[in-house]
């Protein structure tokens, strides 16, 4: 049974009596509310339910005039044939007032769902979508005619309009997978903006010119042309236009005041508002200010030309000062990493509203948002709109009235499944349709140094069966507050440590005291690699982690073999605070560390708590060839090539050995975060894979004595002045 974790309604997250009265006096404001860290959407003052979608709290308007269609779900109402025929406000101002009057009603239903939005059942269940959902399923004209209603865009629209609400923020990253209609949801957003708003620039970008180019003549004008003369202002210039398309009178909401009062179309000042794309690069949209931003298939970005670039140069045409007057629409599947979707990685890990600064603002401004392929994936939809997880006991009728006979997931694992022999295909069909966001963000197996074949069967093994249940977060401490003691470990979820084994009792703070200096009782049985760093901040706050793998080896105790049991991939506030988890995490497994000597302060902090004999000396070296800075507190440096090229070696012997699937089952390394950056790793850039340093250097720990430097005795013959003689015959004779 599928478990959905896209959104969940909260309950009671406001107090039910501060609810009720400040619905009574129609007091929530539509934006971001700072009291309850909610955004309203709702424009009547009034709020129901509370959607959280990726972390972003929504309150929608309160239920009221839910309507119920005859086929108990969304139909697209017919245009009365009255009013088809008539194509601008110029036409509508020549029939006579009896005419207006019949047709008043109707107008103003429409311009009000386009403001407020709109509340129907569907399949005997109250639903609300945004005013934009709305004009896209009733107005938009896209490839196969009208849109279906689908409950994937629903959600995709409120986080939208969320985005729209919510002065902090900049707008959406959107994540998506193939096929899921957004060129055509963004295009319909472009011209529903447009046509309400005065002396205002709304801009699309592609991948490349011509991909922008046909984003505009092909979706954005066809829904333009296709509004019905109440909503679509007079268009200037071509009918069809193929770089900008400009309104010049606005639609207005046709009251009956207004008709009362004769007021003509003519009494409209002009709206002087633009749609238009310009050719891909850094530097598009430069100096200009706009009203809306669409960013499509920004994921495929390839250079010379650069996502993040580009955005840190529109982003101010977005805003005036400090306020934000603009909004962006990104966009995209992603291309593999070093194809654009690397940029794209990062501008979208850049947008997680649950990581502000202090402005409450994310470090790139949007939003981030990735719906699942589950729930948008064609064929797989039902008459409803509703996506068919499980395969059904009985067929279900899709919105075509199709038969859909098996769950989307079941298919997506069946393709999964066919594709296993061939990585880069089943890496590209991840990416186009992802389930998670590893899946989207999946790279080209011939990009690794590493068999990423190997990788992958572990991550998705470890998805499959849900690895998180097989890791366990939390933090160490000393028992009682008290230093070198007895080291602790505390379930915590705030914690900075992923463990997967603790040892027995016996084996625990197993540590033994010779000559005044604390050596690891355990070291027969595994040790940490650690990568550490020596500065507590840094300029910009996004130095480097420290990282700290813990691995066992084969040994007679009762202990796992060959197994990564430790992850620790943090940055605390300080460099001490990182020196101490480190050294209580070697106290409670009683192990040795290796660790990096390039920065010493971690090593030195071991030396003066008189823990010298937990930090191992570098493997491939004797110790009367050691430097004296490495016999004081031992490390290895890290940074000849001899030991780089040893380091990448015993990783990709490891992965050959114990990851992926191994004649029918699996590894068990279960650190989705240790295999991702395997899967990154560069070994000419290796700054930025602190997991990958840690965990080479634990699986070197382990097998110091392939390291081993080998002395071979060299028997080199000396004379001693003594000659040979040749005593054949009668004469002896000297050998020469």
């Amino acid at each position: 049974m599928y478990d959905q974790t896209l959104y969940k309604i909260l309950k009671n997250h406001i107090k039910p009596h501060i609810l009720k009265r400040n619905n009574k006096n129609k007091k929530w404001e539509y934006g971001y509310n700072k009291e309850h860290d909610i955004v309203v959407i709702s424009k009547s003052g009034k709020i129901g339910d509370i959607y959280e979608i990726q972390g972003l709290k929504i309150a929608l308007p309160l239920k009221e005039n839910v309507y119920k269609f005859d086929n108990n779900k969304w139909s697209k109402a017919e245009y009365p044939k009255a009013l088809s025929k008539i194509k601008t406000v110029f036409d509508w101002k020549e029939y006579p007032e009896d005419f207006k009057e019949k047709w008043y009603d109707y107008i103003d239903t429409e311009f009000t769902r386009r403001e407020e939005g709109f509340w129907f059942y569907n399949k005997d269940i109250p639903t609300y979508i945004t005013g934009t959902h709305y004009m896209y399923l009733q107005w938009s004209k896209i490839d196969v005619g009208a849109p279906d209603y689908r409950e994937a865009n629903r959600l995709f629209f409120l986080f939208w309009e969320a985005c729209k609400a919510d002065k902090r923020c900049y707008g959406m990253c959107y994540l998506k997978n193939r096929r899921s209609g957004f060129s055509f949801m963004a295009s319909g957003e472009v011209v529903n903006l447009a046509t309400i708003s005065s002396d205002s620039r709304y801009g699309i970008l592609s991948k490349t010119g011509p991909d922008a180019k046909k984003m505009f003549t092909d979706k954005v004008v066809p829904i333009s042309v296709n509004y019905p003369f109440f909503f679509k202002p007079i268009q200037d210039g071509m009918d069809r236009p193929k770089t900008e398309l400009a309104y010049r009178v606005p639609a207005s909401k046709f009251t009956r005041r207004k008709l009362e009062n004769n007021e003509t179309v003519e009494d409209l000042q002009g709206l002087d508002t633009t749609i238009d794309w310009k050719n891909t690069g850094d530097n598009s949209y430069d100096g200009e200010k706009l009203k809306l931003l669409v960013h499509d298939e920004s994921g495929k970005w390839e250079r010379p030309n650069n996502i993040l670039n580009n955005w840190r140069v529109t982003k101010t045409t977005l805003r005036l000062g400090s306020r934000i007057i603009g909004k962006c629409m990104m966009g995209s599947t992603s291309n593999s990493l070093d194809k654009g979707g690397d940029n794209f990685k990062k501008l979208y890990d850049d947008s997680d509203v649950t990581q502000r600064n202090a402005n409450g603002q994310t470090r790139s401004g949007l939003y981030s948002l990735f719906i699942p392929m589950e729930w948008n994936y064609e064929g797989y939809i039902d008459s409803y709109g509703l996506p068919v997880f499980d395969t059904p006991k009985r067929p279900i009728t899709g919105p075509r009235g199709d038969k859909i006979e098996l769950g989307v997931i079941e298919y997506w694992e069946n393709e999964v499944e066919g594709l296993k022999q061939d990585q880069n295909g089943l890496n590209e069909f991840y990416r186009q349709f992802p389930r998670t966001t590893q899946h989207a963000f999946r790279d080209e197996s011939k990009a690794s140094l590493f068999n990423l074949v190997k990788i992958y069967e572990q991550i998705d093994f470890n998805e499959d069966c849900s690895s998180y249940k097989m890791v366990t977060k939390g933090s160490f401490q000393w028992e009682h507050g008290i230093k070198d003691t007895r080291v602790i470990f505390k379930p915590n979820e705030s914690g900075r440590f992923n463990i997967t084994w603790v040892p027995p009792i016996n084996l625990q703070n197993n540590v033994v005291m010779k000559n005044g200096i604390r050596y690891p009782g355990n070291e027969h049985t595994g040790c940490f690699g650690c990568d550490p760093y020596d500065i507590s901040g840094t300029v910009d706050s996004r130095g480097s982690n420290g990282s700290l793998h813990g691995l066992t080896k084969f040994s007679m105790e009762n202990v796992p073999p060959n197994m990564f049991f430790l992850e620790y991939i943090s940055r605390p506030q300080t460099a001490e605070i990182f020196f101490e988890d480190v050294l209580m995490a070697c106290v409670f497994y009683g192990m040795p560390i290796l660790a990096e000597n390039n920065k010493p302060r971690l090593l030195y902090h071991f030396k003066r708590r008189g823990y010298r004999g937990f930090s191992m000396n570098r493997p491939d070296k004797l110790f009367m060839k050691l430097s004296v800075t490495e016999r004081e507190i031992g490390g290895i440096p890290n940074s000849s090539e001899d030991i780089k090229q040893a380091h990448a070696a015993a990783i990709e012997s490891y992965i050959e050995t114990y990851v992926g699937n191994l004649g029918g089952k699996y590894g068990d390394i279960y650190f989705q975060q240790t295999l991702e950056d395997w899967a990154k790793f560069d070994i000419n850039n290796r700054t930025k894979h602190d997991a990958s340093i840690s965990s080479g250097l634990a699986i070197m720990g382990c097998n110091k004595n392939m390291y081993k430097p080998i002395f071979q005795k060299e028997v080199t013959p000396k004379p001693l002045g003594f000659k040979k003689f040749n005593n054949k015959g009668y004469i002896s004779k000297i050998i020469k």
